[in-house]
């Protein structure tokens, strides 16, 4: 008896009654596939940043693409971030997610708190009508785009916040989540005197911290990775956002303004300008996803218990 005591692991006492051990092979069959599939991932990856700092010779030497670099250089993103076209996209799309990601996160949170709170003035129509968005793909891009041009903001940064302003699926997992909050803690504040936007402020907000860091990364990847509003909306080259610009050097070719003589030259490689622009494009999520990375789990699955 002592034995198969000492047989129990921890994972097996976490382990429900109805789930079997798993067996050996099973779990180096699933290691070998994420292995594959980290590495489908990570290689074209590392060869577009290894491209990236490449110098010159090593370029010359594989004719393209670099797997391991022989010699570095950091020559390609100087050039880029000197203050040139393509400094200005990046300094504009950052600005456009800043800005879009605090406007839609605040729209978003009242929205979701309104809602939340089940005796609210027009509550089920409202909620109603948002869900039944939900089944149909935006109003269309023919009236989406008449909506704008009269609205005069064609060729404006507006035009690319206000139409991805709003989100119902954030506004939903948002409104799930205030609701799993305990409402004895709200009825307390309002026997103190507080009113909702205290309560919102000073209550709801603090114990959101995991599905507010969550919804951020979603409008944040949403805004920065927003090419297709660029391209329709806005028509003067100086006012494209970074993932458009990338799409004339990397896709059409074309050269960033203020580089077409260092590329023409030699002095850096057309293939170098190429994979920095787009590190530079996915640098942002990079970074700021193992940040929110710790609040992902808690944030959603929190916010779908019930609602």
């Amino acid at each position: 008896m002592s034995v198969l005591t000492d047989d129990v692991t921890e994972t097996d006492r976490r382990r429900p009654s109805w789930e079997e051990r798993p067996h050996p092979v099973g779990l180096a069959a699933k290691g070998v596939i994420l292995a594959i599939a980290v590495l489908a991932i990570l290689f074209p990856l590392w060869i577009v940043i290894m491209t990236s700092v490449s110098d010159v010779a090593t370029i010359n030497k594989t004719g393209g693409l670099v797997v391991w670099p022989e010699g570095f250089s950091l020559a390609a993103y100087r050039e880029l971030l000197s203050g040139g076209q393509v400094a200005r996209a990046t300094f504009i799309s950052v600005c456009i997610t800043l800005i879009g990601t605090v406007f839609s996160l605040v729209v978003s949170v009242l929205a979701a708190y309104g809602l939340s709170r089940m005796g609210s003035l027009g509550h089920r129509s409202i909620l109603m009508t948002l869900l039944i968005t939900m089944f149909f793909g935006g109003a269309g891009l023919i009236p989406s785009y008449l909506l704008i041009q009269t609205l005069g903001l064609m060729d404006t940064y507006a035009a690319l916040i206000l139409p991805m302003a709003v989100n119902v699926f954030n506004i939903l997992v948002l409104r799930a989540f205030f609701m799993n909050i305990g409402q004895e803690l709200m009825d307390s504040a309002r026997i103190d005197g507080a009113g909702e936007f205290r309560i919102l402020w000073q209550i709801v907000l603090p114990l959101s911290r995991a599905v507010i860091a969550v919804i951020s990364l979603f409008y944040a990847v949403a805004y920065w990775g927003n090419y297709f509003s660029a391209f329709i909306y806005i028509q003067s080259q100086e006012r494209l956002p970074l993932q458009n610009v990338m799409e004339q050097i990397v896709v059409a070719g074309n050269r960033p303004q203020g580089m077409g003589q260092a590329i023409g030259t030699g002095q850096i490689p057309s293939i170098s300008v190429q994979t920095a622009v787009m590190v530079l494009a996915l640098l942002p999520v990079a970074i700021l996803s193992p940040f929110v990375q710790k609040h992902f789990k808690k944030g959603m699955l929190i916010g779908a218990i019930k609602g």
